[in-house]
């Protein structure tokens, strides 16, 4: 039976996470938050202060879901121990972010101000008006997150204005040249 690689290596838990596990759902709970997950086809088990994952049967979907459930629950234990952050950057003329409270409150050259309020569990703060980090226990809430607020404003190929990740590159493209018509 081939199963995952990612699937057959355990996850060590750290001292400050404690997880249980009853049948399906999984409780992780660590100094950044707690989280709880069903998963199915495939067998969870604590051990040595590790957890480990198998998968239930010898079955199409139990191979392909081990991986995708270990990878999962790596995530799970980094995010309530350490946390993920996913900076953004404003890049354009008189564009500009606050935050109050839990909205992020964005100034994008709309007639209006963009007001986006942050899910629980998310934070956000702004340096210099135009760096946004966001940041939270839940790696998927995170992206999808950080995605909506990206999309608010995309970078656009010819000036580069709009919102990008930091490690994003925009290609940039030439503009129309204003050449003699026949």
């Amino acid at each position: 039976m081939a199963l995952s690689r990612i699937g057959k290596k355990a996850i060590v838990l750290p001292a400050t996470v404690k997880v249980t596990v009853d049948g399906q759902v999984v409780n992780v709970h660590g100094p950044k938050g707690k989280m709880v997950r069903t998963l199915k086809d495939v067998h969870i088990r604590l051990a040595n202060n590790e957890l480990v994952v198998d998968a239930a049967e010898d079955t199409r979907v139990a191979k392909a879901k081990h991986g995708l459930a270990r990878a999962l629950l790596q995530n799970m234990v980094t995010g309530v121990s350490v946390g993920f952050k996913r900076d953004l950057e404003i890049t354009g003329t008189g564009y500009r972010a606050d935050v109050k409270g839990n909205v992020l409150e964005m100034s994008l050259g709309y007639s209006h101000p963009v007001r986006f309020e942050l899910p629980v569990g998310i934070t956000a703060s702004v340096d210099k008006q135009t760096k946004i980090s966001i940041e939270g226990a839940d790696k998927e809430l995170l992206g999808l997150v950080a995605a909506k607020v990206r999309g608010f404003r995309p970078p656009e190929p010819y000036k580069g204005k709009g919102i990008k990740y930091s490690d994003e590159s925009i290609v940039r493209k030439e503009g129309k040249t204003g050449g003699k018509k026949k």
